[in-house]
């Protein structure tokens, strides 16, 4: 991907996240005001997941300044693994916080079973801010899941989610609120137990796509199919093997091997060569790395 390409890239990224920033702000201070009026352990919990939220905007904005750094001498293959580790960063975020805020549930219901502590009441004003949050909160997620899918970039896609495990945690206040006036004095906190699963799972998820990326995964399949048909569609290639793809970042690094006609001269070969890396440019709406490793279309090297 040329240079002006990765900056539009990033530009979009970064106009999203300042989005994302402005907002958990706002939610994470209403949240947490309204729920120390109302004594709601789940409202508090899900304004501090707010604020975790800016943390991991932080390491968005990051990930994003250091992987698209070009390539050096430290660095060969660039520095898209930068974004794969503030992926996990956000990962582990998740999982942390949800742990925390089941701990915290759990011993707050140990506290009021034993005649400690506040048991909360159900205020309206935990209904509306809750709900007020789901609606940005997923407004946020569908922004940032469509330009992670635009521009192909993990990091945005696990923030993506962790916009969504915010909303999801709005929900669960919700259905305490729902449950307190129904007389179960215990929901608000079985509501945060149920907000801090829903976290870790997210980051279990996104932290096992970070794994697959460093195991040397192979891009996802609709990406594979697609090389393929490019490959395909260039009729001076008479046949090809040894396709490799991996992931590092928004990147897709990928090598192959061409089989070409023998009569060819160098000039020619490279040419092909040079055709096919500009096709696979052109046509794949990622960063492209590619090697190709010509050979003469002769039987014994025939796969």
């Amino acid at each position: 991907m040329h240079n002006a390409q990765i900056e539009i890239a990033n530009k979009h990224i970064r106009r999203v996240t300042y989005l994302s920033v402005a907002v958990n702000l706002l939610l994470a201070v209403l949240k947490i005001a309204v729920g120390f009026i109302a004594h709601s352990m789940s409202l508090v919990a899900d304004g501090i997941h707010s604020f975790s939220d800016l943390v991991t905007d932080a390491a968005v904005l990051l990930g994003v300044y250091i992987g698209s750094k070009e390539a050096d001498d430290e660095h060969p293959y660039g520095h898209g693994r930068f974004e794969t580790f503030a992926t996990i960063f956000i990962a582990a975020v998740l999982i942390v916080v949800g742990g925390i805020m089941i701990q915290r549930a759990g011993v707050s219901i140990g506290k009021s079973m034993g005649g400690e502590g506040v048991i909360c009441q159900a205020n309206i004003l935990v209904l509306l801010a809750a709900g007020l949050s789901v609606l940005c909160k997923e407004g946020l997620y569908w922004i940032t899941k469509s330009a992670a899918v635009r521009w192909h970039s993990t990091t945005l896609y696990a923030n993506a989610w962790h916009h969504r495990s915010d909303s999801l945690s709005s929900v669960a206040v919700i259905l305490g609120f729902v449950s307190l006036k129904l007389g179960y004095a215990y929901g608000d906190q079985v509501a945060t137990i149920a907000v801090g699963l829903l976290i870790i799972l997210v980051g279990i998820r996104v932290l096992s796509k970070c794994i697959e990326e460093l195991s040397e995964g192979a891009v996802d399949s609709a990406t594979v199919e697609q090389i393929r048909t490019i490959v395909g569609s260039e009729t001076r290639i008479r046949q090809w093997h040894k396709l490799r793809t991996r992931n590092v970042g928004r990147e897709v690094f990928l090598d192959m091997h061409i089989l070409v006609d023998p009569a060819l001269n160098i000039r020619q070969a490279h040419e092909i060569a040079e055709s096919l890396e500009t096709a696979l440019h052109e046509q794949i709406p990622r960063p492209v790395n590619i090697t190709v490793h010509i050979e003469p279309d002769e039987p014994e090297l025939r796969k």
